[in-house]
């Protein structure tokens, strides 16, 4: 066999070898709720290396996105920002096991170095001087937390007449700070570490009496064709390593990974 012929041949191996990889390698859909996107796909990006498989993530506002999964009927791995939407929705069948991986938390965002000088404190939403934005409780995670937890501070309707608008989920709620279109918001802590975020606003943190924090667990789907796969994710993120993702993106502190195995839902 002359020297084409075999450089010919080891090709032909070569784009077998590859299709075959690729046949072989399993696709997995995570819906995730955008304020957890960025520890999500940074322990997408370790897990597809260990287990050759492919994670598409699908991020947005948890309501829209079980709503979403629902019509579709599509998916593997829901990850909502709080784990009341397992809860209402745990009756219709989609969600199967969960997985506890940390906190989400609210807390005030203001503009770097807090100009308006805003305190710690919900009575600010209802400031008539300070331009207010906060979640739209039918679309996310966030807006369903700021129901929550102004109701039960007794101040929801006054801050609502208050906010100047309302947004669909977390990031556009930091973006109305950093275009200034606000003075204040009501928003996920982790949010104020984002990308550059930190160089433009900061959280004021809410007492947990005011603001208790909301546990997150990442929820196997009923739709799922890999389970066993999604499975393996769901440990990876719930492991040590897993943690130490989780703590660098604020959704643990110390605290949280000190009891992390006695935590249940």
């Amino acid at each position: 066999m002359n020297f084409s012929k075999k450089l010919l041949a080891a090709c032909i191996l070569l784009a077998l070898s590859i299709n075959l990889f690729a046949k072989e390698q399993k696709e997995l859909l995570f819906y995730i709720g955008i304020t957890m996107v960025k520890p999500i796909d940074e322990l997408a990006k370790n897990f597809e290396k260990m287990h050759n498989c492919k994670i598409k993530i699908l991020q947005g506002g948890s309501k829209d996105l079980y709503d979403s999964l629902k019509m579709s009927q599509v998916g593997d791995l829901y990850f909502p920002g709080s784990l009341s939407y397992r809860k209402e929705n745990l009756k219709e069948g989609l969600l199967l096991e969960g997985v506890f991986v940390g906190f989400n938390k609210m807390a005030l965002v203001v503009k770097k170095g807090n100009p308006k000088n805003i305190k710690a404190s919900l009575d600010e939403l209802t400031r008539q001087d300070l331009r207010v934005v906060l979640g739209n409780a039918s679309s996310g995670s966030v807006g369903n937390a700021t129901k929550k937890i102004l109701s039960r501070y007794g101040n929801f309707q006054e801050a609502m007449l208050n906010a100047i608008f309302l947004s669909p989920d977390s990031r556009t709620l930091t973006h109305s700070l950093i275009k200034d279109d606000a003075d204040i918001i009501l928003n996920w802590y982790a949010t104020a570490f984002w990308d550059n975020n930190s160089k433009l606003v900061e959280p004021l943190i809410l007492s947990e009496k005011d603001a208790p924090k909301a546990m997150l667990v990442l929820n196997l789907l009923q739709t799922s064709k890999h389970k066993e796969l999604v499975r393996l994710f769901m440990q990876y993120a719930s492991s040590k390593e897993g943690q130490e993702v989780f703590y660098k993106y604020g959704f643990l502190d110390d605290e949280d990974r000190k009891n992390f195995d006695k935590i249940s839902f």
